[in-house]
């Protein structure tokens, strides 16, 4: 026998306790953020909530993003900083901050350094690839921010010169670490830290992070967004 249908005091009620059921709690990966806000989701999902939008170069200098900086008055710059924070045997600090011994590991080449001169201090997104996802539209101050990024462990990294500048301004569709054991850590942080700063990528950038990204664990990132 066929039910009766709903009368329609029947289906008023029940429209109205489905306006007054509280909504499912949005994916965290889905919120909005806002500054200083913390977001912790798998890296992979993490790449899926970046947008994609193709780059664009146009007026960028380096000399639009100030460093390196002393921040906090304390006699050392983001350079120093960096070599203090990752040392693997700390340093000799003498005056205005000169470093002297100390040792160091490079992870893109899997070498270790007594050297602090032949080290350089990455932008794991380089500055230009910032430039070309969004930080051409920031302010000056933005920027400067970006550039002696110390509030997140991911991005500045002292490696070697030579696969720093072998790197340059490169994105993951074209240079990868040659350590090929840390490419996994590389493309995660290199989500991260377009997470944390609201960049976009291109869709031949989003195509390598995820080809490499496949291939990994699906790890839980966490960022403090920085705007």
């Amino acid at each position: 026998m066929r039910r009766a249908p709903l009368s329609l005091a029947a289906t008023a009620l029940t429209t109205f306790a489905l306006l007054l059921s509280p909504a499912p709690a949005l994916a965290a990966s889905t919120r909005a953020s806002a500054p200083g806000d913390t977001v912790t989701l798998p890296v992979r999902d993490a790449l899926q909530n970046l947008p994609v939008r193709a780059e664009d170069r146009t007026g960028y200098e380096r000399t639009k993003f100030k460093h390196w900086v002393d921040a906090d008055r304390d006699g050392c710059n983001t350079r120093q900083e960096v070599l203090k924070i990752e040392a693997l045997e700390a340093p000799v600090q003498g005056p205005k901050c000169a470093l002297t011994g100390g040792s160091w590991y490079s992870p893109y080449d899997n070498q270790y350094f007594d050297d602090a001169r032949k080290l350089d201090i990455d932008h794991l997104v380089p500055l230009a690839e910032a430039w070309d996802s969004g930080a051409s539209a920031w302010s000056a101050a933005e920027r400067e921010a970006y550039a002696n990024d110390l509030g997140a462990d991911f991005a500045l990294i002292a490696v070697s010169a030579a696969s720093n500048r072998s790197k340059a301004d490169q994105d993951p569709s074209t240079w990868l670490p040659p350590y090929a054991d840390y490419r996994c850590h590389y493309v995660t942080d290199w989500v991260a830290d377009k997470t944390r700063w609201g960049l976009d990528i291109d869709p031949a950038e989003q195509a390598a992070l995820a080809d490499v990204l496949s291939r990994c664990p699906n790890l839980d990132i966490t960022v403090t967004t920085a705007r």
